[in-house]
């Protein structure tokens, strides 16, 4: 007899337990009316009385509350200790690598992204992709229901030879491998050249997705000190003779996370010191459609002989696309298309076409000069606003998506990203942008698009008045 108690129990207890758990999951909201008992019992094949078990633990968890007449209902208690826990969860583990990659995707209401990676979306408001839908498919229906090239759609391969000859970088269609977006390339990238304990070099602070790529794939990752006008030199050049890495990534123009451009001058030292010292340098560039044709560019430079380009749509289109592209010399470009085939077969010819069609279009042109205007627009403000503010600003190019910002009074920005995310502002801290991410740091990554929300200036004087913050 006590036996079978027990295990009632012990169902009970798990019936609980995961009610419990859909609560906390969103399932049920706050006021939400449970299923009733007799359509529990039913779904779970559970008795009446296991069902009244577990809805009691639920009572006597503060989780729900009965109604005579009518059930059992959410608390509003039990959401809003949801909610804490959730964000003691993410900013205990440091705002690691995975948390701010989560936090990047969601879309919650209301909240403000100044730690966002993408800009505002009215900004590509414009570039609308139901307009392009009906071109994309005249282009060729019988083939979207195949498999694709595995170097990629011919003719967008042949809009990026353009598109790369008006930045100066000449290549030929055998020298472009398309892919699943910028990070994909990435992966093939390190998927070819990086075997588990190599040695590779990234930029510091620099893109943490980065990081945990090159992490998972067993590398050693050492860090090379950003500067204003781009990588530290006399570092790179230290690291070099002591450690012979191979590769070296880095972000020559609208670094992620400082805004930096890298100047004429530091892009031929540090070619000359992948010369020497048989470097390769892979170059990402996001953001190349906000920036002038005339930037520097190390592949610009190189012209691929010591450098991989690797290019993207997803902030001057839609991150929705995923569409990317590698370009290097063609014997090396070959070899990554088979290794993207093994991997994935071949890309998605049909947002492929669609980025084709769109980059061939003529408003393609008048967009990016709208973006940039904006772009322009929001980083003076942005500039002038932290200026205001007695902050410390990195890097203060006049187009720029990022500002690597130190607020006035904050040693260590986790904790200001901790008290401004109970105020639905979400921020990126320094830390996470290190190789090392428990090391403190006073910068945080702030979006100009983002900054111009009065929610966040608002949120900041609602600090504390011992973080010196308002303005």
């Amino acid at each position: 007899m006590a036996a079978g108690k027990g295990r009632s129990s012990s169902i009970a207890e798990r019936l609980a337990d995961l009610i419990g758990q859909q609560i906390a999951d969103g399932a049920y909201g706050a006021g939400d009316k449970l299923p009733s008992l007799r359509e529990l019992a039913q779904l779970h094949r559970y008795s009446k009385n296991t069902v009244v078990a577990a809805f009691d633990l639920l009572v006597s968890r503060g989780v729900v509350e009965p109604r005579r007449g009518s059930g059992f209902f959410v608390l509003e208690t039990a959401r809003r200790a949801q909610r804490a826990d959730e964000n003691a969860g993410q900013l205990g583990r440091a705002m690691d690598i995975v948390w701010l990659m989560r936090e990047q995707l969601k879309t919650e209401p209301g909240a403000v992204g100044v730690g966002d990676g993408f800009p505002p979306v009215d900004w590509l408001a414009d570039m609308r992709l139901d307009r392009y839908h009906q071109k994309v498919v005249r282009t060729g229906l019988g083939a979207l229901f195949r498999y694709g090239s595995r170097y990629g759609y011919a003719p967008l391969r042949d809009s990026l030879v353009r598109k790369l000859g008006d930045f100066g970088l000449h290549a030929a269609p055998g020298q472009l491998v398309l892919t699943h977006g910028a990070n994909d390339a990435m992966d093939l990238v390190i998927r070819y050249f990086v075997p588990p304990d190599a040695t590779v070099l990234v930029d510091e602070p620099g893109y943490y997705p980065l990081f945990g790529k090159l992490k998972l794939a067993g590398a050693r990752v050492l860090g090379v000190p950003r500067l204003a006008d781009g990588p530290d030199v006399a570092a790179l050049e230290a690291i070099l003779q002591q450690e012979r890495p191979r590769l070296f990534f880095t972000q020559s123009l609208a670094h992620n996370p400082t805004g930096s451009d890298i100047t004429a001058a530091k892009a031929y030292r540090v070619l000359q010191l992948a010369e020497r010292h048989n470097l390769l340098i892979v170059e990402d560039d996001p953001l190349a459609d906000f920036k002038p044709t005339s930037a520097v560019r190390l592949s610009t430079l190189d012209q691929l002989e010591r450098t991989i380009y690797i290019g993207s749509f997803s902030k001057s289109f839609s991150a929705a696309l995923r569409v990317g592209f590698i370009a290097c010399n063609d014997a090396l470009a070959s070899d990554l298309a088979d290794l993207k085939a093994l991997i994935h077969v071949s890309g998605s010819e049909y947002c492929e076409r669609m980025v084709d069609v769109m980059l061939r279009e003529g408003h393609y042109e008048r967009h990016l000069v709208r973006l940039r205007q904006k772009l322009g627009q929001a980083t003076a403000q942005a500039l002038a606003w932290l200026d205001r503010a007695g902050c410390d600003v990195f890097a203060r190019s006049p187009q720029s998506l990022y500002l690597w910002v130190a607020f006035p009074g904050v040693e260590d920005s986790l904790p200001l990203a901790e008290q401004l995310l109970a105020r639905k502002v979400t921020m990126a801290p320094g830390r996470v942008f290190q190789v090392d991410p428990s090391a403190v740091s006073r910068w945080s990554r702030c979006n100009v698009g983002a900054m111009s929300d009065p929610r966040f200036a608002q949120a900041l004087a609602g600090l504390p008045a011992s973080a010196d913050l308002s303005i």
